[in-house]
């Protein structure tokens, strides 16, 4: 039986994109006259943006990985990851503009070391401008985006031929193909996030941040995968995918939930021990101005599923798995939210209206996209060589 997009569906996210516009209308119009707007308006498209884009980008890096591994028992999922790598091209363009927009204006004080009069005065930027120039800083980026969508591409084009012609040469293309894009991935998901996130705070550089962004990024597309399951299971689809299927997708959500919180707390920690003040500075501004949603953030993303995901039971119950994913998706929105407003505003960063209302367009949008994409393609790959395997699955 194949998927259709239901009117609920389709109501709910056209609902978060029409709540999203209507509260992203009545931030402008509340923060129109504010001196940091405009500097506000791109630190929210930049927020939400990234964090979706990277919500493909995970599922894309995922799928990868269980090509050049041969795992068996993703198989009966296989689609549900694939329609969520779907948003990569849409998510390209939503950073991709936004981007744009922030280098025509100079920065618009997000990466001050755009500005030629920040460069003038500020030794360190002029120091690290042979790699932080805009010129570089495109051609990076061009290189990511381009990377990204012609491995998408490839993986979605023989996915959906070996439907028709069956055997295994076209799962052993993908095996080399997922091998080599965790070869790039390995390099630019580090550098994206020096790109795009850390030259934020221009002064300030961690060796463990592109893993970390990573880490987050990760995690955050687990939940979206538990979710996008369970809703197809609800809905009487994916009959193949059993408890054990969940359970292992609930295991990815916890670990990935520890592995970002060990990176976290390295960081931290390091740093904190070390108490060099070219590092400290990037902690104190979210110690000073963020300390509430800053140490909140890292309860809800370690504590959250610690707690709660330990158990077996635990990660085979739908209830207790949307409980928990939701809430980590919006911890993680946070570490987003505070990762770009505490480089860019600082003090004068806000969480109201605009921000939360870019969030809400970018999540129907996002959902819609995600659904029309389950409903191009049977959601069972049916010549897929370990479907076998995966329908057998038990733990």
């Amino acid at each position: 039986m194949e998927f259709q997009i239901t009117k609920k569906a389709k109501n709910v996210a056209f609902g978060l994109m029409g709540l999203g516009t209507l509260l992203t209308i009545i931030g402008v119009v509340l923060s129109a006259s504010d001196h940091h707007f405009f500097t506000r308006l791109m630190a929210s498209g930049l927020i939400s943006g990234f964090f979706f884009f990277a919500l493909g980008l995970g599922a894309l890096f995922f799928l990868a990985l269980k090509y050049a591994t041969e795992s068996g028992w993703y198989a009966a999922i296989k689609r549900v990851i694939e329609a969520v790598a779907g948003f990569l091209p849409i998510g390209m363009i939503v950073l991709g503009l936004v981007l744009l927009v922030i280098t025509i204006n100079d920065g618009a004080h997000i990466y001050s070391w755009m500005d030629p009069k920040v460069k003038a005065h500020d030794e360190l930027v002029r120091h690290k401008a042979a790699y932080l120039n805009p010129i570089f800083f495109w051609i990076r980026t061009i290189v990511y985006f381009t990377t990204y969508f012609l491995f998408w591409r490839g993986f979605k084009k023989r996915s959906l031929e070996e439907d028709s012609v069956g055997g295994t040469a076209l799962h052993f293309k993908n095996y080399k193909r997922g091998a080599l894009f965790l070869v790039f991935f390995a390099v630019f998901s580090s550098t994206s996030a020096w790109d795009w996130i850390m030259s934020i705070d221009v002064h300030w550089f961690s060796t463990l941040f592109g893993w970390y962004t990573f880490a987050g990024m990760w995690c955050s597309t687990m939940v979206v995968l538990v979710l996008t399951t369970l809703y197809l299971k609800k809905l009487g689809h994916l009959s193949n995918v059993n408890n054990s299927h969940i359970h292992d997708l609930g295991k990815w959500t916890f670990a990935t939930s520890f592995l970002w919180s060990y990176l976290w707390f390295s960081q931290f920690m390091l740093i904190w021990y070390a108490n060099i003040g070219e590092e400290v500075v990037y902690f104190q501004t979210r110690i000073a101005e963020f300390k509430l949603l800053y140490f909140g953030m890292f309860i809800i993303n370690f504590a959250f599923p610690m707690l709660i995901l330990m158990s077996r039971d635990a990660k085979r119950n739908a209830g207790i798995l949307v409980f928990v994913g939701l809430t980590i998706l919006m911890g993680h929105w946070l570490d987003v939210y505070i990762m770009v407003s505490a480089g860019s505003l600082g003090a004068n960063a806000k969480l109201g209206a605009l921000e939360i209302g870019m969030a809400l367009l970018m999540a129907g949008t996002f959902i819609y996209v995600v659904l029309r994409n389950l409903s191009k393609a049977p959601l069972t790959p049916v010549n897929h060589p370990f479907l076998d395997e995966s329908n057998h699955h038990e733990i």
